[in-house]
């Protein structure tokens, strides 16, 4: 699709608590796309890797760096 598609998925759940409960908390990548296509959008995982890029592409340098400390905690946490 594209990512206007998942923009407007994800602003659904402003005015749906329901959407909003169920993205409250992380979720598997098949498991967002499967409840993409619940709610009428037929989301692909390239839409999602490229959402992930635009948010890295315009974000701060601090939130930036907070991103890049989870992921190499993340990446200890499996070393070890």
């Amino acid at each position: 699709m594209s990512l206007t598609q998942l923009d407007q998925f994800l602003s659904l759940r402003e005015s749906n608590p329901l959407l909003a409960e169920r993205l409250a908390s992380p979720l598997e990548l098949e498991d967002f796309l499967q409840l993409a296509r619940e709610w009428g959008f037929q989301l692909t995982e390239s839409d999602v890797l490229d959402a992930q890029k635009r948010a890295m592409d315009h974000g701060s340098s601090s939130s930036l760096q907070r991103i890049q400390a989870e992921e190499s905690r993340r990446l200890r946490n499996f070393i070890h």
